[in-house]
């Protein structure tokens, strides 16, 4: 099942405090960044942020991880915490810098 433009338009309308945050359509799904940055994903109508060890101290006991897609590694799972702009922008937040800026693409000749 895709990801629908209403869910992604209210998970981007939820983070607001981390930069420019953009979403790319990706095989019906949506790729997440921040600055450039890809920090997570929507997939299936569910907001999935890269694992980090600063993310998986900040979420504590009450941590969820789950693959975005069949193959895919586990990513934190946001389930009832979407709707707490605060804590999903800190998550987020502490979460970027452990994270790489996508790779240069070389050009073809």
């Amino acid at each position: 099942m895709a990801s629908t433009q209403e869910y992604v338009d209210f998970v981007l309308e939820h983070i607001d405090q981390v930069g420019e945050v953009t979403a790319k359509k990706m095989f019906g799904e949506y790729a997440i960044y921040a600055d450039g940055k890809m920090f997570g994903s929507i997939c299936d109508n569910k907001l999935f942020i890269k694992p980090t060890n600063a993310g998986r101290a900040f979420i504590g006991s009450e941590l969820v991880e789950a693959p975005p897609y069949p193959g895919a590694k586990p990513n934190f799972l946001v389930v009832d915490k979407l709707e707490d702009r605060k804590w999903l922008n800190e998550l987020i937040k502490v979460s970027l810098p452990e994270l790489p800026f996508p790779k240069k693409r070389k050009k073809k000749k």
